[in-house]
């Protein structure tokens, strides 16, 4: 007896008959018995009015501090190399070929550049959109899935949660593609929900899929397919989507992702290999880069959906208790929006790498469901709620007005534009950037040939410093400059240092400056010293040592490229 034919002798004696059919028993009679949602609200203007006005306060006025290193510098840089170029498909940073991510992020940051010019808000403008034009999704299509009022508690919550509105409105593709899949996610369930598979939420679900693909790569239907599957298989109630609708969502996706595919590993065969390959596949199965335990994502997901958190032990009684009156409201698209909120969470904690930034797309998905819950509790009618949103909106309003703005330009590598715009401007001057990047600098100097050297290309590096008459080394580690000390050829001299040290704060004593430095680190994010290098040849009355092997030096200081 086959799964379905089980699900209907349960339906006859209130028993499955095997043991795969009792998962989804279990999940529709027990978990969510509540049948599926059939109220209709209208949409309320002062619900749209506020939640078009809170975000906008939030993000928008607060858009131009400095860029953070190293991701939001990174693709600052890349949109203005590629609008400098005229280029729209391959990404290029330092004026080579950038290959870790697809392309949708920068020509839209490429489009803004060209619309309001190369500035640092021109760039954040566009995970600002995404980030409020999610908020508005959440509510309309929330409102067709749970009603109007569980829809505007749940975008509420979003508005108002850090880790949406303050983390996603930073410059990451992250913001972007949980806009996409979110389009996806609910779009797509608008489908399948009820007899017939309508055809007009499905191909547009398949468009934000495809569009998520040139986001972020084949993770946008990863995030998708599974809880949508997995749904119809738990519940039963679902149309299927049957073979004319997977070859039309297939043919949608590769027809709009396929192309720049395609032009991009014609233009750089490496393509192909290292993202699909190296940032995808590897990256979610080996210790790759920002290893963290499993428990990971547990305190981002809690911290990051403040204030919703405060409702967390209310939620899991709603969800779990046995009171029939209490069941009957969990519905088939509540349990639908756990799913899908818990699937793209649990997929980022089973990746070896992560990033606090990778599991947004799991927050409107569980905002909603927070939603739904306070909609259909005692809590809809106190006023709790409405408190709480107001003290976080004032919490956010000072984070983002006054702390953020702060911080970030009292960290930056251009935070001291002087020294960099003595020391580097002139683009006859070699700069380098060792051992890592530095992308705010090269953005602030709207230079693409700043060079990049690795510790374990430091005779490189030697080789360069001694043919040139002047090199400017932008140290990106703590420890860099006294490296340089010891591994420069003999016959090269370091004429100047510029150390950027973090000033002290006004009336912040001593002792706590102390302590905010080993809390927050004693330099700028992403530039410790400059170092201007010169060789003997270019100064005749140096003596010249000899020559030392850089595998004799003693005492070589050894640095990690990934430790700050």
């Amino acid at each position: 007896m086959d799964d379905r034919a089980s699900w209907q002798a349960s339906e006859r004696d209130g028993l499955p008959r095997t043991v795969p059919a009792w998962l989804p028993y279990f999940w529709s009679r027990v978990l969510f018995p509540g049948g599926a949602n059939r109220e209709r609200e209208s949409i309320r203007p002062f619900s749209v009015l506020l939640l078009l006005l809170v975000p906008a306060a939030l993000i928008y006025p607060c858009l131009s501090f400095h860029l953070f290193e190293p991701d939001e510098s990174r693709y600052a840089e890349i949109g203005r190399e590629m609008l400098q170029r005229g280029e729209w498909v391959v990404p290029y940073l330092q004026s080579e070929p950038y290959l870790d991510k697809p392309p949708m992020l920068y020509w839209c940051i490429e489009a803004s550049y060209l619309i309001f010019g190369v500035k640092v808000w021109a760039a954040r403008l566009i995970p600002a959109l995404a980030v409020h034009g999610c908020v508005l999704i959440v509510y309309f299509l929330g409102r067709r899935l749970i009603g109007e009022r569980a829809a505007f508690w749940g975008a509420l919550g979003l508005s108002l949660a850090p880790g949406w509105v303050s983390m996603g409105s930073l410059l990451t593709m992250d913001s972007l593609l949980t806009f996409w899949t979110t389009l996806a996610l609910l779009g797509a369930y608008l489908a399948v929900r009820g007899e017939r598979l309508q055809w007009g939420w499905w191909l547009a679900a398949s468009a934000a899929c495809g569009f998520g693909v040139l986001t972020k790569g084949p993770v946008a239907v990863v995030l998708l397919l599974p809880p949508l599957v997995l749904q119809r298989w738990l519940t039963k109630t679902d149309s299927r989507i049957g073979r004319a609708g997977m070859a039309a969502f297939a043919l949608v996706v590769v027809g709009i992702a396929l192309p720049w595919y395609a032009a991009m590993s014609l233009r750089a065969p490496a393509f192909a290999r290292d993202f699909l390959w190296e940032h995808n596949v590897r990256r979610f199965l080996a210790p790759f880069a920002h290893e963290h335990g499993i428990w990971f994502y547990v305190p981002v997901v809690l911290t990051g959906l403040l204030p919703m958190t405060f409702w967390l032990v209310p939620f899991w009684r709603f969800l779990l208790g046995s009171d029939s009156r209490q069941a009957e409201r969990r519905t088939v698209e509540f349990s639908y929006l756990l799913l899908a909120g818990g699937w793209c969470a649990f997929f980022f904690t089973l990746s070896q790498c992560k990033l606090p930034t990778y599991v947004m797309p799991a927050f409107p998905m569980l905002c909603l469901a927070v939603g739904h819950f306070l909609s259909r509790s005692r809590w809809s009618k106190s006023r709790l709620p409405s408190l709480v949103a107001a003290g976080a909106f004032a919490v956010l309003a000072s984070a983002h007005y006054l702390v953020v703005p702060w911080y970030a330009a009292y960290r930056s590598p251009v935070g001291r534009p002087e020294a960099l715009s003595r020391l580097c401007a002139d683009k006859n001057t070699t700069v380098v950037c060792y051992p890592r990047n530095c992308d705010s600098a090269a953005f602030f100097l709207c230079r693409d040939d700043l060079h990049s050297y690795r510790s374990k290309s430091i005779e490189e590096l030697r080789t360069l410093v001694r043919e040139k008459p002047r090199t400017v080394i932008l140290c990106t580690h703590r420890h860099s400059l006294l490296g340089l000390h010891q591994l420069l050829p003999p016959d090269v001299r370091i004429v100047e240092e510029e150390h950027l040290g973090l000033a002290p704060i006004p009336n912040v004593p001593p002792r706590a400056m102390k302590l905010l430095a080993k809390l927050m680190g004693e330099t700028a994010l992403g530039l410790c010293d400059i170092a201007v290098v010169e060789p003997g040849w270019a100064h005749p009355e140096w003596p010249t040592p000899p020559f030392i092997p850089l595998g004799v030096i003693p005492g070589a200081v050894e640095m990690s490229e990934d430790e700050p």
